[in-house]
C-alpha cells in the first residue's frame, strides 16, 4: 500500500513540473508575437465643439507611426468622405475636424497606419453636430411692428428663413447672401416671433425677437412737450400714442377738448403720467388705455374731471390708476350733465382720499356705467358710486344702466358709507351688481329707498357684515351672499391671488386674481 502511495506523489509531482514548464514556454510565446497588421486604436470618443467640430479621442497605439481620420454624412460609410485626414501623429490627439455643417448626423472612423505592415481595421462613431448660430443679434433699431431686418456674416450660405408664428418662409436671394441681410415683412405687432436660418434642411441660426406695437396711424408721443403740442393740435379721432418714460404734469393741465385716445405704445413698459387730471371740455370723448396715471398724493382730487355740459364716451381700460384724493371721475357740476357712457374695465385702483367719491356725479348722470374686471384697494371712507337726482334731468326712455360685475373691493367705506349711493328715480334706472369679492369695510351696500338694484347674485363678503344683513329695514342687503374666506396672498403688498377653490370655481371677483 505504501508503495502505490508513493507512485501517486510522483505522478504529482512530475504533472505540476510538465504544466509549470508549459506556462514558461507559453509566455515566451506572446513576448515574441509577431502580427501581420497594426493594432486598432481603442477608447474612441466624439464631442462637438463650437457648434460645428467634432473632437476626437483615442487610445495611444504602440506600434502605429500616424493615424487616419474619415468623417460621413452617411452612417453606413458608404460613398466619398467628407473629409479624409491623413498622416495624423498621436501628438495631434485630441484631433478637431473643423469646418462641418450645424445639425448634421456624422458618422467618424479612424485606424491605426504602421511601417512596413498593414493597416489596423477601423473603429467607429457616430455624433451629431449642434445647430449653428450665425445669426447676428437682432438691434432694437431694426425692429418694427411689422417688420425686421435680419443680419448674419456677409456670404454666409443661407436659402431660407423661416419665422414662427404664422410659418413665415422667406427664400433668401443671392444678393441678400452676399449682404447678410434681408428684411422680413408681414409680420403682427407686439408678437415674439423665432427665425431660423437654413440652409437645406440645416438650421444655421436662430434668433428670438418681439416686433414693436403697431401704433397704425397713431401719433407716436415721447416728452410732455410732444403731448401738450399733440393735445393742442388735435381736430377730434387721435390717438396718441406714449412711448416709455415719466410725464410729469405738474403746473399744466391736460384739458381734452377734441375726443382723443390716450394709449401705451407697449404694455409691458408702461408710460407713468405723473402728477395729472383730464379735464374733458364740451363734447369731447377720452379713452385711457394701458397706462399708469399717478395723482401723486397731492390736490388732485379726480383722475377724470368733467365741468357742466354733455360728454361723449369715456373708456379707463387696463391701466393702474393711484394716488388721488378722491377718485377716479367727478362730475360735480350743479348744472344738469351728461356722459353718454363710461366703461371701466380691467384696472387697479390704489389709494383714493377723501374728497369726493370714487365715482362722483352730482346732479348729472351717464346713459350706462360699467365697472367690470376691477381691483379697488386703499380708497377713502366715501361712497364708492355716487349718482345724484335733479329737477331738471331729462333721464333716458331706456334707464340709466349700472352694471358692476367681477370686481374685488378691499377696504375703504365707513359705517355710514355705501358702495351704491344713487339717487335717481327707481323708475329711471337698473343697478345689477354681481360676482363681486368685498373684503374688510364696515359699509353698506345701499340705503337710499331711491336704489333700484334689481340684479345681486355670486356676490362674497368676509369681514364686510352690514353688506349681508342689517337691523336697519332702510339698508338694502344682499341676503344670497355667500362669507368664504378668499384666502388671499398679500393684500397688504396689492397681492389678492385667491387660494378658496370654490372662489375661483365660480369666477369671483377681478379673474387677474383667479
Amino acid at each position: 500500500m505504501m508503495t502505490r502511495y508513493i507512485y501517486v506523489a510522483l505522478f504529482l509531482i512530475i504533472g505540476a513540473i510538465g504544466f509549470s514548464s508549459c506556462k514558461k514556454d507559453e509566455i515566451e510565446e506572446n513576448k515574441t508575437l509577431e502580427v501581420n497588421r497594426v493594432f486598432s486604436p481603442t477608447g474612441l470618443t466624439a464631442s462637438v465643439v463650437n457648434q460645428t467640430g467634432i473632437r476626437l479621442n483615442w487610445d495611444k497605439v504602440n506600434n502605429a507611426k500616424t493615424y487616419i481620420v474619415e468623417a460621413y454624412k452617411t452612417l453606413d460609410f458608404s460613398g466619398t468622405p467628407i473629409k479624409a485626414i491623413k498622416d495624423i501623429t498621436f501628438e495631434q490627439v485630441p484631433y478637431t475636424l473643423a469646418g462641418l455643417e450645424g445639425d448634421t448626423e456624422y458618422a467618424i472612423r479612424v485606424k491605426a497606419v504602421g511601417e512596413g505592415i498593414a493597416d489596423s481595421k477601423w473603429i467607429t462613431s457616430t455624433i451629431k453636430t449642434d445647430a449653428e448660430q450665425i445669426f447676428n443679434a437682432v438691434k432694437s433699431t431694426d425692429i418694427a411692428a411689422k417688420t425686421v431686418i435680419l443680419t448674419w456674416p456677409a456670404g454666409e450660405m443661407a436659402t431660407t428663413i423661416v419665422l414662427t408664428p404664422g410659418n413665415i418662409t422667406h427664400v433668401v436671394k443671392a444678393s441678400e447672401v452676399a449682404a447678410g441681410s434681408v428684411t422680413i415683412t408681414g409680420l403682427v405687432g407686439e408678437t415674439e416671433y423665432t427665425a431660423k436660418l437654413m440652409n437645406g434642411n440645416t438650421t444655421r441660426g436662430t434668433v428670438t425677437f418681439e416686433t414693436a406695437v403697431d401704433i397704425g396711424d397713431a401719433i407716436l408721443i415721447t416728452s410732455l412737450s410732444e403731448f401738450n403740442a399733440a393735445l393742442t393740435q388735435a381736430v377730434g379721432g387721435e390717438t396718441f400714442a406714449l412711448a416709455a418714460g415719466e410725464y410729469d404734469f405738474t403746473g399744466s393741465t391736460a384739458a381734452i377738448a377734441k375726443s382723443i385716445s390716450i394709449v401705451a405704445v407697449k404694455i409691458t413698459d408702461r408710460p407713468v403720467l405723473k402728477n395729472v387730471t383730464f379735464n374733458v371740455q364740451n363734447g369731447a370723448a377720452l379713452m385711457l388705455k394701458n397706462l399708469i396715471i399717478d395723482g401723486s398724493g397731492g390736490t388732485l382730487n379726480h383722475t377724470v374731471t368733467y365741468a357742466a355740459g354733455n360728454f361723449g364716451d369715456l373708456e379707463i381700460e387696463g391701466s393702474i390708476v393711484r394716488n388721488y384724493s378722491a377718485g377716479v371721475l367727478g362730475l360735480t357740476s350743479s348744472t344738469v350733465s351728461t356722459i353718454t357712457s363710461v366703461r371701466i374695465n380691467n384696472n387697479i385702483f390704489n389709494t383714493f382720499g377723501t374728497n369726493g367719491e370714487f365715482i362722483d356725479m352730482r346732479a348729472s348722470f351717464t346713459n350706462k356705467l360699467i365697472f367690470s374686471n376691477n381691483t379697488l384697494y386703499g380708497h377713502g371712507a366715501r361712497d364708492f358710486i355716487r349718482m345724484d337726482s335733479s329737477p331738471n334731468a331729462s333721464y333716458p326712455a331706456s334707464k340709466i344702466a349700472i352694471s358692476v360685475t367681477n370686481n374685488t373691493i378691499y377696504g375703504g367705506l365707513n359705517s355710514s358709507r355705501r358702495l351704491f349711493y344713487v339717487r335717481i328715480p327707481a323708475a329711471n334706472h337698473e343697478i345689477a351688481f354681481t360676482n363681486n369679492l368685498v373684503v374688510n369695510t364696515e359699509g353698506l351696500l345701499a340705503n337710499q329707498a331711491a336704489t333700484n338694484i334689481v340684479t345681486m347674485s355670486g356676490n362674497n363678503y368676509i369681514a364686510a357684515p352690514s353688506m349681508i344683513s342689517s337691523s336697519n329695514n332702510n339698508v338694502k342687503v344682499d341676503a344670497g351672499g355667500t362669507t368664504l374666506d378668499p384666502g388671499f396672498e398679500s393684500p397688504a403688498t396689492g397681492t389678492f391671488t385667491l387660494s378658496n377653490a370654490t372662489l375661483k370655481e365660480k369666477g369671483i371677483g377681478d379673474p387677474r386674481w383667479r
